[in-house]
Parts: C-alpha cells; structure tokens; sequence
C-alpha cells in the first residue's frame, strides 16, 4: 500500500521458493483480468470442481492448454460440459518465463520449460484451498503464480506434509509467488481470502490465481 512505512521486499520463502511483491503493474493487471474473463465464459469456461469423494472445491477454476481434474490432465473438459479446452496462449508462456527469471534466475527459464497448462481460480470471499502439492505434471519446472484482486493468506510448506512447519505469506493484487527445485512439491494452500482488499481501479470483487506449469505431457 502507497501509506506503508516500509516497500515490500523479494522474499526466499523456502530454497526455490520466492515471493516477489508488485511484480505486476496496474495496466499489466488490467489486461490480465480482461483474458481472464474472456477464459471465464463457456464453452470450457469457469466451474465449480469436483473431488472424487463427492465433494466440491470453493474455489471455481476455468483451464487453458490442459484440462485438470482431480487428479489427471485431459485436452477436453471431462467433468464439465466435454468441450476442447481452452488454448493455452503464447504470451502467457513467455510471462511465465519472465516470472521464472526474475526470481530463480535466468537458468530455472531455459527454452525447454515450456508453459503449456494455466489453472485460473477464483475466490469469492467464503472461499479456501486446503493445503495441497502440485505433482499431477511429468515436469519438475518451476510453478509460477499470480494473483489479482483481493489479498489472500497463501500458506507455504513442506514437501513432506500437510502440517507444519509453513510460512503464512500474504499475496496482494499483481504479486508474483515462484517455486521450483527442492520447493516443487511442498504442500501450499489459501486459509483466507480479505475481501474488499482489491484495487478499486481494478474492478474485481473477489480474488483471481493464476497457476501456470509445465505439463511434460
């Protein structure tokens, strides 16, 4: 916020894991979202997720590139209206990359990581994602995520289990969350959403998480 004392710092949560505040500026958020929406509509658009248990995640999602559910890829929507997903865009990618270098470093962004799965999730105010590990891809590449909207509570562990130790983190409109190498599979999750806490100018009630991965499929 413009009224802090002190700016926010690049953060090493955990080796690999990096949290870099306002890496997104407010047109590159604006143009974000507006993708976003435009994801968001049918066919292949947003839903709701369900577990094989019979339950339902709170957050909706809408896939680009590779369809996820619980816990397999597929190129259609297979547990929504059956359609193609999504392509997963170029420039999205590149941004990926760029993410990638400006917090792990130019190697972690080499050519051969390449972005091809985006898993867009939206928070409403009630909303929550349990502690969890990203391990349904055949790559060990870096995940990249961004968030817009309201800030949320994003809880860091380990790649052992759900519980502690973890670091709570507070992720903020346009904030950039990096983790790869020894922290790719490390449990993480969302305990809080703040609504209200948006950027006015932005125009989104509620909270937006991009997660971009290489599929190796």
């Amino acid at each position: 916020m413009d009224t802090e004392l002190f700016p926010r710092e690049r953060t090493e949560v955990s080796p690999g894991a990096v949290h870099l505040p306002d890496w997104l500026d407010a047109p590159a958020q604006r143009e974000l979202l507006e993708a976003c929406r435009a994801w968001a509509r049918p066919p292949a658009g947003l839903r709701t997720v369900r577990t094989p248990g019979g339950g339902t995640m709170t957050a909706r999602q809408v896939c680009l590139g590779w369809h996820w559910y619980p816990y397999a890829y597929a190129r259609t929507v297979v547990d929504g209206d059956g359609t193609p997903v999504k392509p997963f865009p170029e420039w999205l990618g590149e941004l990926g990359r760029r993410a990638v270098r400006d917090t792990l470093g130019e190697p972690w962004a080499a050519p051969s990581a390449a972005y091809d799965i985006a898993l867009i999730n939206f928070y409403d105010a009630d909303a929550r994602m349990g502690m969890h590990r990203d391990s349904d891809e055949k790559s060990d590449a870096p995940v990249v995520s961004l968030s817009l909207g309201d800030t949320c509570v994003f809880r860091f562990g380990n790649t052992e289990t759900r519980t502690r130790p973890y670091t709570d983190v507070e992720l903020r409109s346009g904030d950039l969350f990096v983790f790869g190498g020894p922290s790719r599979l490390a449990y993480h999750g969302v305990p809080k959403v703040q609504p209200g806490t948006a950027p006015p100018e932005l125009g989104l009630t509620g909270r937006l998480n991009l997660t971009l991965r290489v599929s190796g499929l």
